[in-house]
């Protein structure tokens, strides 16, 4: 039986602005825009004074299934996006095992189908000899490489296996850029070091754009579209004023919210790769933002446990969790008059789905899927450690007060997410790309 819901009264952030208008939903697709008062509904919902979003999409997480579950898992992760208004995520491969065949990714998109309350897609990940599996690959966003050190065999380095990739594939291709030689000669230099804040000048800015750069003139030459993940230099996006209709990238949260004055006050719940930069660097992040150069926001979210975490330098592990604040981050920055939530919407809802060709994702439209998050701009709230869903149970946003916070969340017009509790009923679904809709700038 056909289920219908309305939500009226809210101020909804359509691809046109912002207008005080209703949407009904019907099942699992938006029906209409505005429609006749007149207009059946099995639910009304009265928004009166709050904001409505399409939901959040992710492009980069780490949800550490199969393998590292002690960390993180599908059901805790996917619990966390639904309060943080993250309809849908896409997850990289460096689990373990790695997804790097086709069977690995159908595993995955197996276990996703039981577990997860949000939508979801696996990237396939590239080693040095596996480009016939990238060239056949299916059900997925795109191709991950790490050019720079990562787990098992998804290191990249070496010139000619990065030529055939960009050279013998056609699925989009999106990449860790830190120069491993780099990297390498830096770690030597600092051998023995327990100082946090020589991560940073390790991981350091060469490293960065080296990487970034070296990346950036395969996919030219190759005419291949290319996607920067976690752009953690203001240098870095020089190098992106010349897109030729190929390049895209993103920034995090922790690179433009953290710099390296903030180890002394955070320690290793900011340690990341690529590294924490200058507050210089926060800046020029930020205006890339602005000024188009980067185009998308992701959470780069990558759990660890609080005891390994608190490991003394080098041994502590690099990632952090951001799933549940990501946009409540991006809410309070609205709120104090350093974006609009126009931008907010654009960076982290639409840009991401037309990036990576999703199938009616990422906007409020008649006939797109009904992925939408309600939002109240005037809430306030502390982060807490003992609050959040994700398995690892912290944030290095613990105690900062945010005004802008989701208050209910629909993934395909289910309600995920109300009045602070979660439906574990609800279920998401695998995404759809066409990758025949040739990316952002094709769509624009």
């Amino acid at each position: 039986m056909t289920h219908r819901t309305c939500i009226r009264n809210a101020r909804v952030v359509l691809p046109t602005g912002i207008e005080s208008t209703s949407v009904l939903i019907e099942d699992e697709q938006i029906a209409a825009i505005d429609p006749a008062s007149h207009s059946r509904a099995d639910e009304t919902i009265d928004a009166s004074g709050l904001y409505l979003l399409p939901g959040v999409v992710d492009d980069q997480v780490h949800f550490r299934e199969p393998g590292l579950t002690h960390k993180e898992d599908l059901e805790h992760a996917t619990r966390a996006c639904a309060k943080g208004g993250v309809t849908t995520f896409l997850e990289m491969p460096n689990t373990k095992p790695n997804t790097i065949t086709q069977t690995a990714l159908d595993e995955k998109l197996r276990l996703a189908a039981a577990k997860c309350r949000v939508n979801y897609g696996f990237y396939i990940g590239a080693t040095p000899d596996n480009v016939g599996e990238l060239a056949t690959a299916q059900r997925t966003p795109g191709i991950k490489i790490f050019i720079g050190s990562s787990t098992g065999n998804l290191l990249v380095d070496d010139q000619q296996a990065l030529e055939r990739i960009f050279a013998e594939t056609t699925l989009p291709i999106t990449a860790h850029c830190e120069d491993e030689s780099t990297v390498r000669a830096n770690t030597a230099r600092y051998e023995g070091t327990s100082d946090l804040p020589d991560h940073s000048r390790i991981r350091d800015h060469e490293a960065a754009i080296v990487a970034t750069r070296r990346a950036l003139s395969l996919a030219k030459r190759h005419r291949h579209r290319f996607h920067v993940l976690h752009c953690s230099t203001a240098a870095e996006t020089e190098l992106f004023h010349e897109h030729e209709g190929l390049i895209t990238a993103e920034a995090c949260p922790h690179h433009l919210f953290f710099h390296t004055g903030d180890y002394e006050r955070l320690g290793s719940l900011i340690q990341m790769n690529p590294a924490i930069k200058s507050a210089a660097d926060c800046a020029g992040l930020w205006q890339a933002l602005k000024d188009g150069l980067i185009q998308v926001i992701a959470t780069d979210h990558a759990p660890h446990t609080w005891e390994e975490k608190q490991q003394p330098y080098p041994q502590s592990p690099s990632g952090l969790p951001a799933v549940e604040n990501s946009l409540p981050l991006m809410l309070n920055q609205v709120n104090q008059g350093r974006c609009t939530l126009e931008q907010v919407v654009h960076w982290m809802c639409d840009a991401p789905a037309r990036v990576w060709d999703m199938v009616d994702k990422g906007r409020i439209a008649a006939g797109y899927d009904a992925d939408l998050v309600l939002v109240d701009l005037d809430l306030r709230r502390a982060v807490k450690h003992d609050e959040q869903l994700t398995k690892c149970r912290w944030s290095p946003w613990h105690g900062e007060t945010l005004q802008g916070w989701p208050v209910r969340t629909w993934v395909r017009g289910q309600t995920v997410y109300a009045e602070g509790g979660i439906d574990d009923s609800a279920r998401g679904a695998e995404v759809k790309f066409d990758h025949a809709r040739g990316g952002y700038w094709a769509t624009l």
